[in-house]
């Protein structure tokens, strides 16, 4: 019988191993076993482990498929702050920026600007004891168990000081178009691109699933060493030398010309990667002319981050289909043939309206140009009308609804085809999804297939028959079952209580956002108070207008919506908003805040909520009368406004002291 300390020796000896070959094949891409002679090994290593749980390492390769869900992720200050960059948008910009650091004879290091999450790594005594997200810059985080699935970091390393360094995590392409057919199969809502659904795999709860997302990362800097380094090209040689997926596409130039060269370089190669850039990084390489340079309050003045302009592709517009809204408007659709645009493959685009395709002149058949409006939403710039062969096709919507057969009808005040039929079944499905929806009662779950699902199965007419839904009654629509059908019916539970700000915004009324329904929630108190409600007694609030006000009235007056909210109310939906603390603290009143960038803690509208019920204004952009600027994660544009402007920018932890939370 083997001995406690040779079952210990040869889990190390296999941990060893195994870590060896994932670098072989991972990180340099020069495989020496076959993946059956490493799957055996492996498999040695989990039955080891299995049997002697006690003598396990945290840090075995069989973590790399992930272990026990966590409840939640703690918050952990980074050793060094993970600045963020000033972005420039021309070479003009860039060059500028460069001449006042030096210009030529600066030696300068040109990066690719990998488009993911930005994380930090430590090692201490060669073994990888954390993993955070960049969060504020200062805290982030710990998301240790989701990093150690991560094939190409090494779990330890050939180093026994203190070491972190910091990468960007990504999803390769081909891996995100996988995952999105994956979803496309179970009915569930596809990923916007590569960032977004890397974002979302490292944040996972459950490690497992982070595994099954074959995650990669790049490492881009070294953050502490108890060693130093005269220039940024050696410390990455060091990383490298450790193990480390250092950031490939790469070059140490000194003179301007070389540096915009470079970036051009690595533009051109933008549709051949096999992983998303969204831009280039210039960053000084000596690292006592750094410290010499200096720093801004969140930002070095020895780099800048250079931002491509948005990709414009051609491809062929094969058709133009209609899909109808949840206010009955007609919303004209591109068929293209596929294109690959800023990360992922486009196969449609929105038109908006008939003014667009006629000032656009856009033709069925056309050559169109297409790009990415914020590198997400595709849409059509124009037409190349010199490529015509005269079998091109003039649109037309519609006279008669694609749903319903009832008559198509245009705005006076718009640019809108609408369908005059409240009832129409299209409109019922983008109905119930809005309903549920983040920004309105937020009903986990309750997806685009699960509505179709409820509505063409004949257990909906409108939003209220949800809360009359029974687990019983749900369980044989497709992909539901028993668990599924329960935790829907969980959801629309706890959804009653989102609040009557939140109702509101559910129902849908036309040019009633979120915002307004907020003002009309503080003002009216009750939804009650709004059958009666005038159109003077709405223009009187702080945000509705005229047109609102007649859109408000307009919906109210309708018997089906007394019928709805009647039945919503007797279901046990909240319809009353919660009395305010007069005497709470008020520590934001006067004060005007916009919120920019990512946060760790929160999003952007929870933040938002926050600012507004402790007194101040949330704002949308930026001027000379901002108070204060809260910059998380990828702050862009925003944050280098109100740099300009000389406005106080708040990091997401000094913004949540100064809430007092």
């Amino acid at each position: 019988m083997s001995t406690t300390f040779e079952i210990q020796k040869r889990m190390a000896e296999l941990a060893e191993t195994l870590e060896y070959h994932s670098k072989k094949y991972y990180v340099e891409d020069a495989p020496e076993i076959s993946d059956y002679d490493y799957d055996m090994l492996f498999r040695e290593l989990v039955t080891l482990e299995e049997k002697y749980p006690e003598l396990a390492d945290k840090n075995s390769p069989t973590k790399r498929v992930g272990g026990k869900a966590l409840e939640k992720f703690e918050k952990v200050s980074h050793t060094v702050p993970l600045g963020s960059l000033q972005d420039v948008f021309s070479y003009e910009e860039l060059e500028a920026f460069l001449a006042r650091i030096g210009g030529d004879g600066v030696e300068y290091s040109v990066e690719a600007k990998i488009d993911g999450l930005s994380v930090a790594l430590r090692y201490e005594n060669g073994r990888l004891v954390r993993g955070a997200t960049r969060g504020d810059g200062f805290v982030g985080e710990n998301v240790t168990e989701n990093i150690r699935t991560i094939r190409s970091i090494p779990l330890t390393i050939p180093y026994s000081g203190v070491l972190e360094v910091r990468g960007e995590v990504f999803m390769p392409r081909a891996t995100f178009e996988k995952l999105n057919a994956q979803r496309t199969e179970k009915g569930e809502a596809l990923f916007a691109n590569p960032r977004n659904a890397a974002a979302g795999s490292l944040r996972q709860l459950d490690s497992k699933i982070t595994a099954a997302r074959e995650l990669d990362i790049f490492v881009f800097n070294l953050q502490y060493c108890d060693k130093s380094f005269e220039n940024h090209d050696e410390s990455l040689e060091f990383i490298r030398s450790l193990g480390f997926n250092v950031l490939p596409l790469r070059k140490t130039v000194s003179r301007v010309s070389e540096v915009v060269d470079f970036i051009a370089h690595i533009g051109e190669q933008r549709d051949d990667l096999p992983y998303d850039i969204d831009g280039a990084v210039v960053k000084v390489n000596s690292i006592p002319l750094r410290l010499e340079i200096g720093e801004n309050t969140s930002t070095p003045k020895w780099a800048v981050a250079y931002k491509y302009p948005p990709e414009v592709k051609a491809a062929r517009l094969l058709d133009i289909t209609v899909a109808i809204g949840r206010t009955g408007v007609l919303t004209p659709t591109a068929v293209l043939e596929p294109v690959r645009l800023a990360g992922t493959t486009v196969r449609a685009a929105s038109l908006h309206n008939m003014d667009i395709i006629h000032g656009r002149d856009i033709r069925i058949g056309d050559m169109v140009f297409v790009r990415k409006a914020g590198d997400i939403i595709p849409e059509i710039i124009g037409s190349d009308d010199k490529a015509r062969t005269g079998t091109e096709q003039v649109f037309r919507m519609p006279e008669t609804c694609p749903s319903c057969g009832e008559r198509i009808v245009r705005d006076e005040d718009e640019a809108a085809y609408r369908c005059t039929n409240a009832s129409c079944p299209a409109q019922l499905l983008r109905n119930i999804e809005h309903f549920a929806s983040r920004g309105a009662m937020n009903i986990d779950g309750l997806g685009e297939a699960v509505v179709k699902g409820l509505v063409e199965s004949g257990l909906i007419r409108d939003a209220a028959d949800l809360y009359y839904l029974t687990a019983d009654r749900v369980k044989d629509l497709d992909r539901m079952g028993e668990k599924s059908a329960q935790n829907l019916i969980n959801a629309i539970e706890e959804s009653k209580t989102r609040g009557l700000d939140r109702l509101i915004t559910s129902l849908g009324i036309r040019q009633v956002g979120e915002k307004a329904s907020k003002s009309l929630a503080r003002h009216f108190g009750d939804i009650e108070a709004l059958f009666t409600a005038t159109a003077e007694d709405l223009t009187a609030i702080p945000d509705i207008g005229g047109i609102t006000a007649g859109c408000i009235v307009d919906f109210f007056a309708h018997p089906q919506t007394r019928e709805m909210i009647t039945r919503l109310r007797e279901a046990g939906v909240v319809t009353i908003s919660e009395e305010d603390d007069k005497d709470a603290p008020k520590p934001f009143m006067g004060l005007t805040f916009v919120v920019t960038g990512t946060l760790s803690t929160m999003s952007r509208d929870e933040a938002n909520t926050l600012i507004e019920s402790l007194g101040g204004k949330a704002a949308g952009s930026v001027s000379k009368k901002t108070s204060f600027v809260v910059a998380g994660e990828s702050a862009g544009s925003k944050l280098t406004k109100a740099q300009s402007l000389g406005v106080p920018v708040l990091t997401e932890s000094e913004f949540l002291e100064k809430a007092g939370k």
